[in-house]
């Protein structure tokens, strides 16, 4: 059975939107699309292919699918780590309006998300990857069906945005397991959820 293993970007103050374009996703009126390109280092592009290296399938929500769509198929060079995995594995995209997708190899699913994804992970030789897809990561989040995440959270606090992990997130305890910072300031960290948090107290016990 594979691992579901979900890959995001966030600024300090947890936005994850538009990290790659200012035309990736203006929502709300957002402007500052392409927060993530300053800090596009080899560190950060050894980490990337790293986690694309170990890739089964895709799971991707429809923003991001649209995203990636419209890019990754043109980057033909089989050698390309991350085009070669992206545009020769399966690959997912939720969605209840989609019926169509012209990118090759993708399959469209909806219904019953822990059902599906479930079964993807079953059917899944290798990881199987989400990247970006913030609201579907929630949704995975909230389901209990993610793994690993990798967090790379960048040193720019953006003020605006929607965030990973807003109010009312499903609470969630992780295991380090890893990371680095790289030499342009992206801290790369990687946790196993690990259930449920847990609670104490620095108080001092009072008197008797």
């Amino acid at each position: 059975m594979g691992k579901l293993v979900v890959t995001t970007f966030v600024s300090l103050d947890g936005v994850y939107q538009a990290p790659g374009g200012p035309r990736e996703d203006t929502r709300d009126g957002f402007e500052q699309g392409g927060w993530s390109v300053p800090y596009g280092d080899e560190d950060f592009g050894r980490f990337v292919s790293g986690v694309f290296s170990r890739a089964g399938a895709f799971l991707l929500g429809r923003r991001t699918y649209d995203i990636f769509a419209t890019y990754w198929p043109k980057v033909t060079d089989p050698d390309d780590p991350i085009a070669g995995k992206l545009n020769a594995l399966p690959k997912y995209v939720v969605s209840g309006t989609l019926t169509d997708p012209g990118w090759a190899g993708t399959a469209v699913i909806g219904g019953d998300l822990a059902k599906e994804v479930t079964a993807l992970k079953e059917r899944t030789d290798g990881e199987l990857q989400v990247h970006g897809s913030g609201a579907l990561a929630r949704s995975l989040f909230a389901l209990d069906l993610v793994d690993t995440l990798h967090l790379l959270t960048f040193p720019v606090v953006l003020g605006a945005g929607r965030r990973l992990f807003p109010e009312g997130s499903a609470t969630t305890a992780f295991r380090h397991t890893g990371g680095e910072v790289t030499a342009a300031g992206v801290s790369v960290q990687s946790y196993d959820l690990a259930g449920r948090p847990e609670y104490g107290s620095y108080e001092l016990p009072e008197n008797p």
